[in-house]
């Protein structure tokens, strides 16, 4: 397995090596026979292929979160960020190879293809205050924390005297 070559031996290194050598033919999904396992469907090792290639940085702020992810050749047009299921961040975008007539290319190393990260944002994210900048293939996804509850002051009461 290529893993072991780079001394990557580890169980999610196995079980991500695995999600990847699936055949397309293997994929699940509407080709699979009835009463045969089903494995996974190929949009869900496509995502997993995308995750696992997109790298990304998290940090925590004073006043926010700020989520800061490598999105190479893309424009501000082509890169997606949503809020799903009220508390999941996705970001993702789609990088295409330049066609051009008269070139063929001798060797292809830079990724194509989808670009995705998926975060479950805490409790105290405000979910009406995210903002995103890309620049220079980077992209900064500010999410800004609820502002923290006031403690509550001690109710005093006058006690009277009879």
């Amino acid at each position: 397995m290529a893993g072991m070559v780079f001394g990557l031996e580890n169980p999610m290194m196995t079980a991500l090596q695995h999600l990847l050598d699936i055949p397309d033919g293997e994929a699940g999904g509407a080709g699979a026979g009835g009463g045969e396992k089903q494995g996974p469907t190929r949009a869900y090792v496509r995502d997993a292929r995308a995750m696992a290639a997109t790298p990304a940085d998290v940090k925590e702020l004073p006043g926010a979160y700020a989520f800061v992810v490598d999105m190479p050749g893309l424009g501000s047009g082509d890169i997606k960020v949503q809020v799903e299921d009220e508390r999941v961040l996705v970001i993702s975008g789609e990088r295409s190879r330049e066609e051009e007539e008269d070139a063929k290319y001798l060797r292809m190393e830079r990724r194509m293809g989808k670009l995705m990260r998926k975060f479950v944002l805490p409790e105290n994210a405000d979910m009406e205050k995210i903002s995103a900048a890309c620049r220079d293939g980077v992209l900064t996804v500010t999410v800004e924390k609820l502002p923290q509850p006031e403690p509550k002051k001690p109710k005093t009461i006058q006690v009277q005297v009879a």
